[in-house]
């Protein structure tokens, strides 16, 4: 194991340098059989568009893409590939990219699939992993879901980095939200401390698009597209009858991207409310009367984590995520 630091901003006077750790499992040995990589100095400014005048001290990120050199031989090299907790539009075309990439680009030996999300990693709690081949994955981008199924909960790591160092794994993906990569934290550090070589790679999955720094994340625009076709529907409803008044909740625990994304899409609601946008209940009410009386119809749109503040949580309760349950503002 080694350990980077390295500098986040350009070296000028007065920038504040922050060094941040990069872990690698080792110095890269192999040859990469593609033929156009990314410099390991390439790197991306947090803040793309900025003034002249403003300070520089930010953080600069690594470029992503393929690198000269190759800590696993590719011919020696065995990957998995695990879907988590709830489904999103593309996850059968992540899957299938994977494949495509690893064995066709790469050449590596073998990709298996774990089925049933973390459970797969144990034996006791999982269905033998598939075989993931070019000709397996086809057509699965055609379907929804995954091919590989998924579930929620944890499983016992230790179990799991021992079954995943008997296949000889040398490369997990891991396909979820924030309790899938925390879980995926927890079996790069076991199989680090038992000696096994693995890396681990977290694909952000979350139809909400809330990961920061990234232009949109997978499933989002699928999510408007078919949002926006429910408020079009929910706006001919309301408009129907007199005084109607459509009410369509729509995903988004702390982010209200598909909310506001299918607002603009649709062009046919009144009233979208966001977590990110504070209001006082009152208040909209008194513009909801307002808009009944002079349209005689509304479309409200709501992302399912307003309101938590005049609604509580249940008891502190969590899902079999690690995820705070939310009470229902709709």
């Amino acid at each position: 194991m080694r350990t980077h630091y390295r500098q986040i901003c350009d070296p000028h006077p007065g920038c504040q340098t922050m060094p941040y750790q990069v872990t690698t499992l080792g110095e890269p040995r192999y040859p990469s059989p593609l033929h156009r990589f990314v410099s390991e100095d390439a790197r991306v400014p947090e803040h793309i568009i900025r003034g002249l005048s403003e300070p520089r001290e930010e953080l600069w990120f690594e470029l992503a893409g393929p690198r000269a050199r190759l800590f696993f031989d590719p011919k020696q090299t065995r990957a998995g590939i695990v879907t988590c907790g709830g489904l999103c539009p593309g996850l059968n075309n992540i899957i299938r990219s994977l494949v495509h990439e690893l064995q066709q680009g790469y050449g590596v030996k073998e990709v298996l699939g774990f089925r049933g999300g973390y459970q797969g990693l144990d034996p006791a709690l999982g269905e033998k992993p598939l075989t993931l081949t070019p000709e397996f994955v086809d057509d699965i981008h055609r379907r929804g879901g995954t091919v590989l199924g998924t579930s929620r909960g944890m499983v016992d790591m230790v179990t799991a980095v021992e079954n995943l160092a008997r296949f000889g794994v040398n490369i997990l993906f891991t396909v979820g939200g924030d309790g899938t990569q925390r879980g995926a934290y927890e079996l790069f550090q076991i199989a680090r401390q038992r000696g096994h070589a693995l890396a681990v790679v977290g694909i952000p999955k979350t139809v909400d698009n809330d990961v920061a720094f990234v232009s949109r994340t997978f499933g989002y625009l699928t999510a408007v597209q078919e949002a926006s076709i429910v408020l079009d529907r929910a706006h001919a409803e309301a408009r129907s009858v007199h005084n109607g008044i459509a009410l369509v909740k729509v995903m988004g625990r702390l982010a209200g991207f598909i909310a506001a994304g299918a607002t603009v899409a649709s062009q046919e609601v009144n009233f979208c409310l966001i977590p990110e946008v504070p209001f006082q209940l009152d208040n909209f009410l008194v513009a909801l009367n307002q808009r009944i009386n002079n349209r005689a119809h509304a479309v409200i749109v709501v992302a399912e984590g307003v309101g938590q503040q005049w609604l509580g949580n249940a008891g502190g309760q969590r899902d079999a995520s690690g995820n705070m349950k939310l009470d229902d503002i709709a």
